[in-house]
């Protein structure tokens, strides 16, 4: 799945299990690990966070009912070169030193540590309503409209102007109807009626 998302395909839907984005991550890299595709953890991550663009979440409440919990963004981060060569203006041998272990430190928290991507969450069902929360970033959002006709494009920069505009990270409420049915369908064996 993850290969056939990488080449020849402008998008990929797939179901999974996974409670959490980060779950879902560990889940399909592992994935790849198992069957031999890849022997660096790192690596693999990298790839599936490449794929991973949208996870659109359902859950099921307690009358059986599915709904969209949440659509999360996922965001790879890219990896930039932040050394500096200070070092060579500093003019005591304990400043060079200083400037010397900030390049060592970057250097080991990037092989050690590095953070291949960050995820939020862009909207929410909450109390019956959805919640437009964080902006879509604007590599997605260009590449959403690289796909879509000039009326659709239109339209999409309408909806992104009056949900997100200036305002980045101002939360608004979209209202939906949450109509239920008038008795909760129910599973199993019919009762038994007394004659």
């Amino acid at each position: 799945m993850i290969q056939a998302a990488q080449v020849a395909s402008k998008f990929t839907l797939f179901t999974h299990h996974a409670k959490t984005f980060p779950n879902l991550v560990t889940a399909l890299r592992n994935s790849m690990l198992r069957i031999g595709q890849f022997n660096n953890e790192k690596t693999a991550e990298e790839q599936v966070v490449q794929v991973l663009n949208f996870d659109i979440h359902l859950t099921k409440d307690f009358r059986g009912k599915r709904y969209v919990e949440r659509i999360t963004e996922c965001i790879p981060v890219e990896e930039k070169n932040e050394y500096n060569f200070e070092h060579r203006n500093e003019k005591t041998l304990e400043g060079k030193f200083d400037k010397f272990f900030d390049n060592a430190t970057r250097y080991f928290e990037k092989i050690t540590d590095r953070k291949l991507y960050v995820y939020r969450n862009i909207l929410e069902y909450v109390d019956g309503e959805y919640i437009i929360t964080n902006p879509i970033t604007q590599t997605n959002l260009k590449e959403m409209r690289e796909n879509m006709n000039q009326l659709d494009a239109e339209a999409f920069d309408r909806f992104v102007e009056k949900h997100w505009g200036n305002q980045n990270n101002n939360k608004q409420t979209v209202p939906v109807s949450v109509a239920l049915d008038e008795e909760p369908k129910k599973r199993g064996r019919k009762p038994k009626t007394k004659a």
